[in-house]
């Protein structure tokens, strides 16, 4: 008679964890940078920069 397996088998490749987002720009990769002009530095609008947390790649790099 065959004898009966007591313990489970492990998957053989555990599920790949998908990076968490970055924080500043949300995991886009830009940030709005305020647009300065003058002799006073008045700010007048924004335009999108990359984001130097993860340099434009949309992922956390401390997780």
């Amino acid at each position: 008679m065959a004898t009966q397996r007591t313990t489970t088998k492990t998957p053989k490749t555990p599920a790949p964890v998908e990076p968490a987002p970055c924080e500043p720009c949300g995991g886009t990769g830009n940030v709005a940078i305020t647009v300065r002009v003058g002799r006073k530095r008045r700010p007048v609008g924004q335009q999108d920069g990359l984001c130097l947390n993860c340099l434009g790649s949309g992922t956390d790099p401390d997780a």
